[in-house]
């Protein structure tokens, strides 16, 4: 993010944010639920779901067995697609979903989605704390 803004005020351009998980869902578009998921390590999967484009939840990091629980509750029936990184480690979770591992977000995609924001300062989105310690151990 720091490089994109430095590149941004080099360029006299403005820098709006895309939360990778958005991106990933409007690389699939279309009128079913989609999830985005990203492989987060550790047994966790960063979720979001969407449903005809719209989110149906915050962005959210969840250990693999919670967002297998959250996707069984907000599958209703109909077409499911599940893209991204983490979407392997949710197959098997709807018949007949479609698993899409794309590693990254269709670059159009990210460009609807900037276009469609309204122009705010770039901010990072972290929804899992450092793991960084200080010495002895302890939390920054």
């Amino acid at each position: 993010l720091a490089f994109a803004k430095g590149l941004g005020v080099a360029l006299g351009k403005p820098v709006v944010a895309a939360v990778a998980l958005a991106a990933l869902a409007a690389s699939e578009p279309g009128r079913f639920l989609t999830l985005a998921a990203i492989d987060a390590r550790r047994g966790q999967i960063y979720l979001q779901a969407f449903r005809d484009g719209q989110p149906m939840m915050a962005p959210d990091v969840l250990p693999v067995e919670t967002a297998a629980a959250r996707v069984a509750e907000l599958h209703g029936g109909g077409e499911v697609v599940l893209v991204g990184s983490g979407a392997p480690m949710l197959e098997g979770l709807v018949a007949g979903a479609l698993i899409l591992p794309r590693a990254a977000p269709d670059p159009l995609a990210v460009a609807r989605l900037a276009q469609a924001k309204p122009l705010t300062p770039a901010r990072p989105l972290y929804l899992r704390a450092p793991d960084a310690k200080l010495p002895g151990g302890l939390d920054p």
